[in-house]
């Protein structure tokens, strides 16, 4: 793509970093083929190549918007586009930039700027979302009964191999019975967990709604707590949300310009795993009910940003469980972090399709692997909807 970008943008970090993705764009379109919200609306604006153009415009000095604006915000960030692009195009982090700069333009109304802000004052915080969420569970907008947070952990003897933990902020609240699966995984393998009370949320939620400066404070904090364990020998940062362990593999980039934090941020990347990534050489233990029949929904930041798409279903296969395929299986279903609250209607559209998709094979359990993506999808069906680490067990160390 040709760019026209003056001498003073392209001296700083940032306009290079802009120019040399934009340069990577060859216009072939085949990201608006995998892009959800493409898909629906046709609106060529609405998708990757359309909203690049339009950043490639703003970046170059042109008037921006509030179309502008709504085009980008209707965007998931869900990368399906990268996963399909020939050329390599970084659009998410192109997207991220883009949206930190209309962030400044101040171009929302007051209540969507509200909106915003009390996604940031209450979900990465375990104690207000849980009064929020208790709420919303007597006014039915939240789906099932919260579980009690304070869970315990058998006792396991350890063979002093030791991992970090991540507790997370909506997970710990709404489904904590994943975190004590884990940990009684890791006892039969005598690893354990070490999970820092005070290290909840992984800087996403600020991160992707226009805090950046606060989703760097968070990231730093969160460095410090784990760094002494990490000195220590640990040998991997395990998460069991799949959009949780997106972010914290960003940390790297994230700080690779700060001379205080980048080398550790690095070694923080490089240690983090997802949980499918830690059990997959693991013995498992078959199922108890033979042809159970699993639809496993992989989320957006499993499959096409963390690219682990199929280890999850391999781990579910070998415990016994009869996969089940459906239909545009690489589509978001609408959850996307706080996607889903921030543009109710296209995220309801995209859980119905794919929940559409996914009934047409009468699945005895939907599967998934990202908290966002699991009560995104119970507020869309009976059926019930797990994460898969609660449906496999190991063999008998």
């Amino acid at each position: 793509m040709q760019t026209n970008f003056t001498h003073e943008f392209l001296a700083t970090q940032q306009g290079q970093r802009i120019n040399n993705i934009l340069r990577k764009c060859v216009h072939c379109g085949f990201c608006n083929a995998t892009c959800p919200t493409h898909q629906i609306t046709g609106d060529e604006l609405d998708g990757p190549r359309g909203r690049i153009y339009l950043l490639k415009e703003m970046f170059e000095g042109s008037d921006t918007t509030k179309a502008t604006l709504d085009h980008l915000d209707g965007c998931l960030t869900c990368l399906n586009c990268e996963t399909t692009c020939p050329s390599g195009v970084e659009f998410g982090e192109l997207a991220e930039i883009g949206k930190q700069a209309l962030d400044k333009k101040q171009l929302r109304g007051w209540v969507a700027r509200l909106k915003r802000r009390l996604i940031c004052e209450i979900f990465p915080y375990p104690k207000r979302f849980a009064w929020a969420y208790r709420v919303g569970q007597w006014l039915g907008l939240t789906p099932g009964n919260m579980k009690n947070t304070k869970y315990t952990v058998p006792s396991y003897a350890f063979n002093h191999n030791r991992v970090i933990l991540l507790r997370g902020c909506v997970q710990s609240v709404a489904a904590p019975q994943i975190n004590e699966k884990l940990q009684q995984l890791l006892g039969k393998l005598e690893v354990e967990g070490v999970m820092h009370e005070h290290v909840t949320c992984c800087g996403a939620i600020h991160h992707h709604n226009g805090m950046p400066e606060q989703a760097l404070s968070i990231i730093k904090s969160n460095i410090d707590h784990w760094w002494p364990a990490i000195e220590q020998g640990c040998s991997a940062i395990i998460m069991t949300a799949s959009g949780c362990g997106s972010m914290v593999k960003n940390y790297g980039r994230l700080l690779a310009h700060d001379p205080e934090y980048a080398d550790k941020a690095s070694k923080i990347t490089n240690l983090t795993k997802d949980v499918s990534e830690f059990l997959s050489p693991q013995p498992l233990k078959k199922n108890t009910v033979k042809n159970l029949k699993v639809a496993f929904q992989g989320p957006c930041t499993l499959q096409h940003e963390q690219k682990l798409n199929g280890v999850v279903e391999k781990i579910l296969s070998d415990a016994g469980y009869q996969l089940v395929s459906f239909k545009d299986g690489h589509l978001c279903c609408g959850s996307a972090g706080s996607y889903s609250l921030l543009q109710p209607a296209m995220a309801k559209r995209l859980r119905k399709n794919k929940l559409d998709n996914i009934e047409q094979q009468r699945p005895d359990i939907i599967a998934t692997a990202n908290i966002g993506c699991l009560l995104h999808l119970q507020q869309g069906t009976t059926r019930p909807v797990q994460h898969w680490l609660e449906l496999v067990s190991l063999q008998n160390q």
